[in-house]
């Protein structure tokens, strides 16, 4: 009997689409490789996958979870491993047309497989909550919740985990994306307390608007992948760290708000010779 540590089974869900969803697999997925953890990252969005271009994996798929479950190919034929971080590897969704035979069961025998050879199986799951969200919870254990600070997508989100207390899904943490201190200190967007509150979820992790976030997506490089010291990018590698146990201090907008003033004070204060 082997006395390797049972695989984790985390969803990556979201209610509302382009809230971030998965930028968060694909940085986590770095991030938790470089933790020294062996993980998979499961494309579960057959209708709209782009986890393989967030990894910038896209010209190396050969073959995808279709042809697992088919038997078309063994499951290492199809995973894509990532050359920089060899702790991390890519199960690509299979062709949109997948949608109208996948099963729940199907999704379960996927991850089953992988969590043979992986210590964490991260489950982009589409936005959401129809078919492709009831296969993907299928094959989880437990789920991050990503949102932004704006009402509809708050609403969406509740509605989700709602879902995900009804399938036993535990623990459900919670990750708020795009956080602007700014507009939170004129209460122009929801306050962190505000979306803690309405959820009642423990708060994983908050991560800042960043610019580079688009950039690093549109180059198929996800941040936490060259030791970005972004603010997305500390914030990705700190929700890694407390997905591993480590207490890690979340961050108080309202604090680094007047970090990034004084540092501009700083930088206008500068002489340039």
């Amino acid at each position: 009997m082997s006395d390797r540590p049972v695989a984790r089974y985390i969803l990556i869900c979201s209610g509302k689409g382009g809230v971030g969803k998965t930028t968060l697999t694909a940085n986590l997925g770095i991030a938790l490789a470089k933790q020294g953890q062996r993980t998979a990252v499961l494309d579960a969005d057959f209708g709209l996958r782009n986890l393989d271009l967030l990894l910038g994996l896209e010209n190396r798929i050969v073959y995808t979870a279709q042809e697992v479950l088919a038997g078309s190919c063994r499951l290492e034929q199809a995973l894509v491993k990532h050359k920089q971080e060899p702790n991390l590897a890519l199960l690509p969704a299979g062709n949109p047309r997948m949608l109208e035979w996948l099963k729940p069961d199907d999704m379960k025998r996927i991850a089953a497989m992988l969590g043979e050879s992986f210590d964490i199986v991260l489950i982009d799951c589409p936005a959401g909550i129809e078919d492709g969200f009831k296969n993907a919870v299928a094959a989880a254990q437990e789920a991050i919740v990503i949102t932004t600070p704006e009402v509809s997508a708050v609403r969406d989100a509740d509605r989700v985990i709602g879902l995900l207390n009804t399938e036993g899904i535990k623990p459900i943490q919670l990750v708020l994306n795009r956080v602007r201190p700014k507009m939170m200190a004129n209460q122009e967007m929801l306050a962190v307390d505000d979306v803690t509150d309405i959820l009642a979820l423990p708060l994983l992790g908050l991560v800042l608007e960043d610019e580079q976030v688009i950039v690093s997506t549109n180059r198929g490089e996800p941040l936490t992948l060259n030791g970005s010291n972004s603010p997305a990018a500390q914030a990705y590698t700190n929700v890694a760290k407390r997905l591993c146990g480590e207490e890690v201090p979340l961050i108080d907008p309202a604090k680094a708000r007047k970090g990034l003033r004084a540092k501009l004070g700083r930088l206008m204060q500068t002489k340039i010779f």
